[in-house]
This record gives C-alpha cells, structure tokens and sequence, in this order.
C-alpha cells in the first residue's frame, strides 16, 4: 500500500476531508451508489462500467479504510461481498446531491465556456 511522505494536515481547513473524499477517482459515484442499494461489487462495475474494475476495487478499499464505507463478506462459495455505507458516509449524500444541483443548473453555461 501506498503510503504518502508528507500525509495532508486537515486541521486547519476541514473542508479539505470532503474535497479529498469526492474528488478521488469515482468515490462520489459509488457512494451514490451504494446508498442506492447497489452494494456487491459486480453490481458496482456494472452501473459504473466506465470504470475499471482495478480501480473500483481500489477506491472501494480505501473508502473502507477511510470509515465511509463497511464491508461484509459471506463465508460462502464463491464468495460473496457487500459493501454499506457507514453513518459518516450517509452524512455525505446531502453534500453530494447539492453538487449535483449545482452542477446541473450551471453545466450549459459551464460547457459553452470550456468548448
């Protein structure tokens, strides 16, 4: 695992910690997601197939490890895996849903300016 040399100081700018969470590749999706109820990871790869599976893997991990998400994995065969948001990451989705409102309402204006 990746370990950064010189880690981020939230201390000073909270903000930071939400910008840091929805800004990593696909993280605001697959919370979207999740809180939908699409919670196993074939599932997951299927609504964001864009996506590739390595790196939803990935960003699934460390959205575990960051406490936004829990995993249970079921002693089955195959094995089988979901993933729920925790408390932390359902106080996320009102954030994310007013990004998209803002998104939405600007994104004509926005897409003229950068085309």
């Amino acid at each position: 695992m990746y370990i950064k040399k010189n880690p981020m100081d939230y201390s000073d700018c909270p903000v930071r910690i939400a910008i840091d969470i929805l800004s990593s590749s696909w993280n605001a999706w697959l919370i979207l997601e999740i809180s939908k109820g699409i919670v196993r990871p074939c599932d997951l790869q299927r609504s964001i197939s864009v996506a590739p599976k390595r790196v939803l893997t990935k960003q699934l991990g460390e959205l575990e490890r960051m406490g936004i998400l829990e995993k249970k994995v079921y002693p089955v065969l195959p094995l089988k895996v979901e993933y729920y948001l925790t408390e932390t990451g359902r106080e996320l989705i009102p954030i994310i849903d007013q990004l998209w409102q803002w998104g939405d309402k600007h994104k004509e204006d926005f897409i003229n300016r950068i085309l």
